[in-house]
């Protein structure tokens, strides 16, 4: 943490010394374990260690997949049948990448509300936001191109319908979806492209990770009070901080513990809840799946996506002063990529000096409402493109952009926080340390 006091390493041994001298990994490492963290961080500041730890998991399990796969749409169904058949543990190690996906997006959805609630994007951690916004951005690339693999049904047809939206760009649509297809459809051009890229963005996940831990070891970690820690000296620091090690290491380690034994129980006997049936049909152009769905984790963006129709009045007012170079479906595209552009402008958007919704009555309010429309958009994208869901799903859009675009700019000069705590000691004191018998 730049500008808060904390202990520096001395090598002690020789050896320590020598290595030290060399490359100075043990300082880092001891750096990185000792650094002061905020005293009163509770149990929403896991999902870091659960995060990292999927990452690994994730990479682990899709290199061994890899020896195993083969990336021709004639063979590629047949690969994977016969790593879940004939690989020794090949099922549990599918089914373990398939459901840590999801526990990877379960994990980022909770890390993003979490800062979204606490006000983690307020200055001086804009920087640390927006590389965690690319993170999110290359998950789902990153997602997208590996549920493409198995070359099921729902896989083929994803592919056609979500590279079909970049053909509705304007000008160079047409060219920018035939080079991400490598042809004219979705082929095996297509599936040995995103075979290649599947591999290689957890890698550029991973740099960007250890970029994003090393901004928030810069600036220092929020907390739920959003007071920063006292900076005037090392006893003052103490008063507000504990090491990282041991005392949050072992509380994430014990989290991560029980995140784990339910992820466990969902391998071994509901692995395939959170998938689709069609997947386990090969994939076949010529039939065409009742309903085409993404994965759980797309459902909120491509409910979004498919909100803003040729009826709703702002695309057609939007394709009339564009001549019509805007129509609805790009428009859905526009959409669903700036809902995601309007979160990670949240610095910038909230106008409010109080960093934690915990002070701020009236943002709590609009704030668990958003996490609603959230998971009220979840369900409209599992839903057909039909009434009523298609009005839902306009009305759940608007508020999400309504919630970035309005209410955090007015809510910043209308509302009358509640009273903050001086300092993390009388907060963390206020909560934990027990009153004197009287």
């Amino acid at each position: 943490m730049s500008g808060i006091p904390h202990d520096h390493y001395e090598p002690k041994t020789n050896a320590e010394k020598w290595v030290e001298t060399r490359l100075p990994i043990l300082g880092l490492l001891h750096s990185t374990l000792t650094i002061p963290t905020p005293k009163n961080l509770n149990w929403m500041w896991i999902w870091g260690i659960v995060l990292v730890f999927c990452l690994v998991l994730q990479i682990v399990t899709g290199i061994v997949l890899v020896m195993h796969y083969t990336p021709d749409v004639d063979l590629a169904f047949a690969s994977v049948e016969h790593i879940m058949r004939d690989v020794n543990g090949g099922w549990a190690l599918r089914y373990i990448h398939m459901n840590g996906a999801s526990l990877f997006f379960i994990a980022v959805y909770l890390h993003i509300f979490r800062g979204l609630y606490y006000g983690s994007y307020k200055a001086p951690r804009e920087i640390t936001w927006i590389i965690g916004m690319l993170i999110y951005l290359l998950m789902m690339g990153t997602a997208f191109m590996g549920y493409v693999l198995p070359w099921g049904q729902m896989s083929f047809w994803g592919a056609t319908v979500i590279t079909g939206l970049f053909g509705a760009i304007p000008g160079v649509g047409p060219a920018l979806q035939t080079w991400l297809l490598g042809g004219p459809a979705v082929d095996n051009y297509t599936l040995t492209r995103f075979f290649s890229l599947h591999y290689l963005m957890p890698f550029l996940i991973l740099g960007l990770v250890i970029v994003h831990v090393w901004a928030f070891h810069s600036t220092g970690n929020n907390n739920p009070t959003g007071v920063e820690v006292r900076r005037g000296s090392k006893e003052e620091a103490k008063k507000d901080t504990l090491p990282f090690w041991p005392y949050f290491v072992i509380k994430d380690l014990f989290a991560l513990a029980l995140i784990l034994a339910v992820f466990a129980a969902i391998v071994a006997f509901m692995p395939n809840y959170l998938g689709h049936p069609d997947n386990y049909i090969e994939a076949n152009p010529l039939a065409t799946p009742a309903h085409i769905v993404p994965e759980w984790y797309f459902l909120p963006f491509y409910a979004i996506l498919r909100a803003f129709t040729a009826d709703v009045w702002l695309v057609q007012f939007t394709s009339f002063i564009t001549g019509g170079i805007i129509d609805a479906k790009f428009f859905g595209v526009v959409a669903m990529f700036g809902a995601i552009a309007v979160m990670a402008a949240a610095p910038w958007l909230d106008t409010s000096s109080v960093r934690s919704g915990r002070y701020r009555p009236q943002f709590k309010i609009w704030f668990w409402i958003l996490v609603a429309d959230f998971m009220l958009l979840m369900w409209c994208g599992a839903m057909p493109a039909e009434e009523p869901y298609a009005t839902i799903s306009l009305i759940a859009s608007t508020y999400w952009f309504a919630y970035f675009l309005v209410i955090l700019p007015v809510l910043g000069v209308i509302e009358k926080p509640l009273e903050q705590p001086e300092t993390i000691e009388q907060d963390f004191n206020r909560h934990y340390k027990p009153e004197p018998a009287e």
